[in-house]
């Protein structure tokens, strides 16, 4: 089984000099052995045959994903447990560890080892799949861990274009056509984009982490359900505040926020392993105060959403892969036009009990590559909690800053949900 790897994918591996990494940690209360790990990780690989795939590079040096005759398990690193805070080191070292896609599979997990309770960290080529289908694996994991037996069943995988868009619109004349046609139009204007001949030194990175209580966050939720808002515009708006206040006229007043394509394309499931994703960019109107931006925001959000269509997006993609050495190019060396990329999970849908062992908490994923400012916000609900990711760089966004954006974000939302009270 092999499938040729589709532009965003080609995207994000580059030349595979240059980790591209996605590392999800969660913390688990029980006693483990790590057979029944690996056997939790076989399983995985036995339902999902792109967790098995190597990547080879044909004549044309091409990616391809294939999955060999033999497999090669997941690898797993054993650390004894110091601290909790361990899981913070850890990550920083997998966000910087390249995967040998040649000869070992894009994923592999951390076991950070207590006496009475793990950290966990699952660590993939952002390549491989998004943090919907690695959700979905912790989810099966953590399945299998508890019941060797368990069904979880199997996957019927992604082969390419023509198993997310309908046959009616990629063999349409009219389609293939629009997407040339776009595709070309974007291949010139990339290519007459300038650009500096260096890429931007990034320097160090960094990952910021923090919580919010549970009664803070159950709030949160309802404020926004009171003013018929989501909690991913809400939260958008106070990330734009939030860099408007801290960076004066260093900040862009522009965030960008991925959409689960999976709302858009319903061939593409949950348990599927994939990567593909769009895309919106949100701003914030400086004549307007926060309460009107909140709703400016969200009328913007529907329209938005509303227009997406992964189906020609994927078709002029496919369309533009001589424009993939540009493009590339672009990424890097251009000047950065947002603040940070924010991205949302929700709620997360994994039982917490299990038989012989308890989920904690979830850690927001944390990511970062080599495709221009690093600076992204994940956030996501567990338990009715919500965990915010801060990961960045000095190159794009000193340290000090990052920090003071943190604590700014805290406060904004405090602040205005205690606002919403006393009104």
């Amino acid at each position: 089984m092999k499938r040729r790897l589709l532009f965003g994918e080609r995207m994000l591996l580059g030349e595979g000099k240059e980790p591209f990494n996605v590392v999800i940690p969660f913390r688990l209360r029980g006693v483990f052995e790590e057979k029944d790990i690996q056997y939790a990780l076989s399983r995985l690989q036995k339902k999902h045959p792109w967790l098995r795939a190597l990547i080879h590079l044909d004549e044309k040096n091409i990616p391809w994903f294939e999955v060999p005759k033999l497999t090669n398990p997941i690898p797993i690193r054993l650390v004894e447990q110091k601290s909790e805070e361990d899981w913070k080191r850890e990550s920083m070292q997998e966000l910087q560890t390249l995967f040998d896609y040649k000869n070992k599979p894009m994923i592999r997990l951390v076991w950070i080892r207590g006496n009475d309770s793990s950290d966990i960290l699952l660590v993939f080529h952002h390549c491989l799949c998004d943090g919907g289908s690695a959700m979905n694996l912790i989810h099966e994991f953590l399945k299998v861990l508890d019941h060797p037996t368990a069904d979880i069943g199997i996957e019927n995988p992604i082969l390419g274009i023509h198993d997310v868009v309908p046959s009616s619109i990629l063999n349409s004349s009219k389609q293939k056509f629009k997407a040339k046609l776009i595709g070309r139009l974007a291949t010139f204007a990339i290519k007459c984009i300038p650009v500096s001949k260096k890429a931007i030194d990034r320097q160090t990175d960094y990952l910021i982490h923090w919580k919010l209580d549970s009664a803070t966050s159950q709030q949160l939720v309802s404020h926004c359900q009171s003013l018929d808002i989501t909690v991913n515009t809400f939260l958008s708006a106070i990330v734009l505040d939030t860099f408007k206040k801290v960076r004066g006229n260093k900040a862009f007043n522009k965030v960008s926020c991925p959409v689960d394509i999976r709302r858009f394309a319903p061939q593409v499931k949950k348990d599927h392993i994939f990567a593909f994703g769009l895309m919106i960019v949100l701003s914030s109107n400086p004549k307007l105060d926060f309460s009107d931006n909140l709703r400016e925001i969200q009328n913007h959000v529907d329209r938005k959403t509303a227009k997406l269509n992964p189906y020609i997006t994927m078709m002029v993609m496919e369309s533009a892969h001589k424009a993939l050495h540009n493009f590339t190019k672009l990424l890097k060396r251009g000047k950065s036009s947002n603040d940070c990329m924010f991205s949302n999970l929700g709620r997360i849908q994994i039982p917490h009990q299990y038989q012989s062992f308890a989920l904690e908490t979830i850690f927001s994923p944390s990511v970062v590559g080599p495709l221009g400012n690093t600076t992204t916000i994940l956030t996501s609900t567990y338990q009715g909690v919500i965990d915010f990711s801060f990961m960045g760089s000095e190159g794009y966004l000193p340290y000090h800053e990052a920090l003071a954006i943190r604590d700014e974000i805290i406060d904004s939302i405090k602040r205005q949900l205690n606002y919403q009270a006393a009104s």
